[in-house]
């Protein structure tokens, strides 16, 4: 197995029993695996402790960015006025131009949801008010209302 020291120096490929003798776990120096797919597997002498904090740290990091980087959820009336719309796709854009994923949600209430061929055509005139060059992530759904997903070309 090929093993890095404490202080990050490659020791080169050496027999487990030889690496495990390097090891001193008295001092807080364990041999831990780091890469077992490798050809040979590489393992590193450090702290076991300042190695999982160091991964913890780095999958912390690695959520915070998948969050930053998800979607964002427009939602509109088949009722709302003229200016609540344009309010709506100025905020849709500025998503879009940050590169987010938005879906645009018709809510529908009550006897709204039986009349689908206006939430459709309410949805399309909505559509048409965006200026950003956009592409839908395939056609509306209906589910307690009228969704759609759409990106930035």
């Amino acid at each position: 197995m090929r093993v890095i020291d404490s202080e990050g120096k490659n020791l080169g490929v050496i027999t487990r029993e030889e690496a495990l003798q390097l090891a001193r776990p008295e001092e807080g120096l364990d041999l831990i695996e780091i890469s077992s797919t490798a050809v040979p597997p590489v393992a590193r002498i450090m702290s076991f402790d300042k190695y999982r904090y160091e991964r913890e740290k780095a999958d912390k990091k690695e959520r915070q960015l998948q969050k930053a980087a998800g979607g964002k959820r427009i939602q509109i009336s088949v009722r709302a006025a003229e200016h609540d719309l344009q309010t709506k796709v100025h905020q849709l854009e500025k998503f879009l131009n940050e590169g987010h994923q938005v879906e645009v949600y018709v809510r529908l209430r009550g006897r709204e949801k039986y009349n689908q061929n206006f939430a459709n055509q309410k949805l399309g005139d909505f559509l048409k008010m965006i200026t950003v060059e956009y592409k839908t992530m395939g056609a509306p759904r209906f589910a307690q209302g009228l969704s759609i997903q759409i990106v930035k070309k």
